[in-house]
């Protein structure tokens, strides 16, 4: 999996990312409220994610016309933080380390993105922090729009990892029409959602395509049926971070070649940048 291709599901996974109250019922009308309260509250959690380096794996089934695993192929990745942004360098292949010619590739790598940072000059660092902020105000925006788009339904309560979260059912509003250009999936998805009572934060969310939508100009066209699992766990006592990502895609690359394929990414060893520190997440990582 590439990583513009994760960058996008778990983009379409924080279209969830909502709070809601500390009571065992809430009205719909009190949903939408707490939504749009909570677009903030998710803008400055991304914001803490950015000090935190971890591992990443990436595992990838492509799977035949009767949905039987073909071939498997496993990526581990060290996410760093390098001039303000994350980096990855390739750690293992099919959990195993990389031969001595391929570490030294990912090794030089690395040392170009660590030279291109150290000569960053403060008109580009300006340009880059403005760029995040305004990416950051953009899901906040998207966030919002997602409490005008669905009708809510809290189904009860559950324990995830032994804590009390909320069950929501998000249905896509009959008739809506976007107003924001990358709001246009809304109506295609559905989603339940698990949301942690206490810390008002999503915990896990179920994404199902319940129609056909693309991605970028027609590049990549997502069928109906395709689902989306995502984790999260709380870490250090300040922020979510992912835990577990699971995506079953039936798509159509370049209106060209039919790709059928299951993804588990899974995220481990949270540190927090110039720390050291042990993180404690809720649970254990898997």
């Amino acid at each position: 999996m590439t990583r513009r291709t994760l960058a996008v599901f778990l983009y379409l996974a924080a279209i969830a990312r909502c709070a809601y109250g500390m009571q065992d019922t809430l009205t719909e009308a009190q949903i939408r409220d707490l939504i749009r309260n909570s677009a903030d509250k998710d803008v400055e959690n991304n914001k803490r994610k950015q000090d935190y380096t971890y591992i990443r794996r990436d595992e990838e089934r492509k799977l035949d016309n009767k949905g039987k695993v073909k071939s498997t192929e496993s990526k581990t990745y060290e996410i760093m933080i390098l001039a303000g942004e994350h980096a990855e360098k390739l750690i293992a292949m099919d959990d195993k380390p990389l031969s001595e010619k391929d570490a030294k590739k990912e090794d030089e790598k690395i040392q170009k993105l660590v030279s291109k940072g150290e000569k960053e000059s403060e008109n580009d660092r300006k340009k880059r922090r403005a760029k995040a902020e305004k990416e950051r105000e953009e899901e906040r925006q998207f966030v919002r729009e997602v409490a005008d788009a669905y009708q809510f339904h809290l189904r009860g309560m559950e324990d995830v990892n032994g804590r009390p979260s909320y069950v929501i059912d998000a249905n896509p509003l009959p008739g809506y029409k976007p107003r924001l250009k990358d709001a246009k999936i809304l109506p295609k998805v559905r989603m339940r959602l698990w949301i942690d009572k206490v810390e008002q934060q999503w915990v896990k969310i179920d994404i199902e395509c319940i129609d056909t939508f693309s991605i970028g100009l027609f590049l990549a066209r997502v069928n109906k049926g395709s689902t989306i699992h995502v984790e999260q766990t709380r870490v250090n006592d300040e922020v979510w971070l992912p835990r577990y990502l699971n995506l079953k895609v039936d798509a159509r690359i370049a209106l060209l070649k039919n790709f059928d394929a299951e993804y588990d990414v899974t995220f481990r060893d949270y540190q927090k940048f110039r720390t050291d520190a042990v993180i404690r997440p809720l649970g254990e990582v898997q």
